[in-house]
């Protein structure tokens, strides 16, 4: 996909973004860029097999009930996927400027992503930098480049790690509101005790390794 014209917001290991129109609606391109070190042929059905996996779980957490972004186009060729470009800001940011509203937003969170994994998906990378307050007031989750299908309770709990470990980093003073998050999820969440078990048993290799 030729980006030349477009605007790039975000650049990772993986890729990048960008801030372009289509079809004359604002949207977003994310293409994951080609690997230098792999076989030209290889790397090309590795990027179109990824691209084609991050449209697909975008849509099954939709049908879940999650606000995620409309995809517009998936051009796999390219390694490129072209989607609603979701007004609102950042949780992390919101949440920095205004914590009085984290516990509300955490109980959401947390129903959400129970949401999400009762429909046996893993998101891979739970961050509130992922997550974007909309203007209704629903949470968007973006990037599921890292994300599965038909997963297992040890996703799900990874999943939970790396969300306790990113508030901890990001969000040092929002213990208590985690804890209504974890609460909001056990509450949604079918067979919750056993995931947050494998939670305790994924700190647990962590603190022994």
């Amino acid at each position: 996909m030729d980006t030349d014209g477009m605007a790039e917001i975000a650049k990772g290991a993986e890729g990048s973004v960008y801030r372009t129109t289509f079809l004359g609606r604002s949207a977003i391109v994310k293409v994951r860029s080609p690997k230098g070190y792999r076989i030209p042929e290889l790397d090309r059905r590795i990027r179109n097999q990824r691209i084609r996996t991050e449209a697909r779980l975008v849509r099954e957490a939709r049908r879940a009930g999650l606000r995620t972004p409309v995809i517009y186009y998936v051009d796999a060729e390219d390694g490129a996927l072209v989607m609603e470009d979701v007004e609102g800001e950042t949780v992390k940011r919101h949440l920095d400027e205004h914590p009085e509203d984290s516990g509300a937003i955490c109980r959401r969170i947390g129903r959400d992503i129970a949401a999400m994994h009762n429909a046996r998906i893993s998101h891979g990378d739970l961050t509130t930098s992922n997550m974007i307050l909309t203007g209704d007031g629903r949470i968007c989750f973006i990037d599921f480049s890292m994300g599965s299908s038909m997963v297992e309770t040890e996703d799900m709990g990874v999943d939970l790690r790396l969300l306790e470990r990113a508030f901890s980093s990001a969000h040092p003073k929002l213990g208590e509101a985690y804890g209504e998050l974890l609460a909001a999820y056990c509450g949604t969440k079918t067979d919750s005790g056993q995931v947050m078990a494998k939670v305790q048993e994924i700190k647990d290799r962590g603190r022994y390794t």
